[in-house]
């Protein structure tokens, strides 16, 4: 029995910092999230900002690119639908 208490006081400072480690952890991906899909808003306003008077990349580039912004796309038919937010931002997208 004393050696279970043991080592239990003794685990404590270990499990603290594991808990500590994992709120950090969270907080850190969730900022790695949004600044990938901020990036991907940038990424798809390049392509298509020629719709609000943007200069776009040349057209052989954008069809090249094309496939890998088909998700983006989506998103930004979704986001068109919805009324204005701070999440859509000014523009709509």
């Amino acid at each position: 029995m004393n050696t279970k208490k043991i080592l239990y006081w003794i685990s404590a400072p270990i499990r603290v910092l594991w808990e500590f480690h994992k709120g950090f952890e969270l907080y850190y991906v969730r900022g790695i999230e949004w600044e990938e899909e901020e990036l991907e808003n940038i990424f798809a306003l390049i392509l298509f900002g020629d719709y609000i008077g943007l200069p776009h990349p040349p057209t052989e580039l954008s069809f090249r690119l094309l496939p890998h912004v088909i998700r983006e796309l989506y998103v930004m038919e979704e986001k068109s639908t919805k009324e204005f937010s701070l999440k859509t931002g000014w523009i709509g997208v």
